[in-house]
């Protein structure tokens, strides 16, 4: 079996049963949703305990539970076709250069980390039409600056 498939597997188990995301969130808890929602999609792994709640809830084999502990190959294929999808993928052509100089004059040469990142989703109620609230918290990365000699930095933080 490939990932795909059993990303398609958990789709038709979901599908059949009528669950939502945040009924099979709760059941196997432990990390954010986001998180938990992306691994079944076949984005991110599943820590081996709650691969194991996964493949108890959905009926899994050995197998299947140890795919997904294993570390996927993420991404798709770029730009997005899918219109939602494709609105973030705007969102970074758009603000992208922004955000960048943004952290950069605040926090130095770098990057914000994907990896150590902390990501929330909320509906937030307005009357004109409820909105979706993204909230991502990235570690600040800074670029090594290799063969530094002495007196230079030797990172991209900024400097006083």
């Amino acid at each position: 079996m490939r990932r795909e498939q059993l990303t398609e597997k958990i789709l038709d188990i979901k599908r059949a049963k009528g669950w939502t995301w945040a009924h099979i969130c709760g059941e196997i808890g432990g990390l954010s949703e986001v998180l938990i929602v992306g691994a079944l999609l076949g984005q991110q792994k599943l820590v081996k305990p709650l691969a194991a709640k996964a493949a108890t809830l959905f009926g899994l084999s050995d197998a299947e539970e140890r795919m997904l502990n294993e570390v996927p190959y993420r991404g798709a294929p770029m730009p997005p076709t899918d219109p939602l999808i494709y609105r973030f993928y705007e969102l970074v052509m758009v603000n992208g250069p922004a955000w960048k100089a943004l952290i950069e004059e605040q926090f130095g040469d770098g990057i914000m980390s994907a990896i150590d990142f902390d990501m929330e989703m909320s509906r937030e109620p307005n009357p004109k039409g409820d909105r979706v609230r993204f909230s991502m918290s990235g570690k600040f990365l800074p670029y090594k600056y290799y063969g530094a000699e002495q007196g230079l930095p030797e990172y991209g933080f900024k400097e006083p």
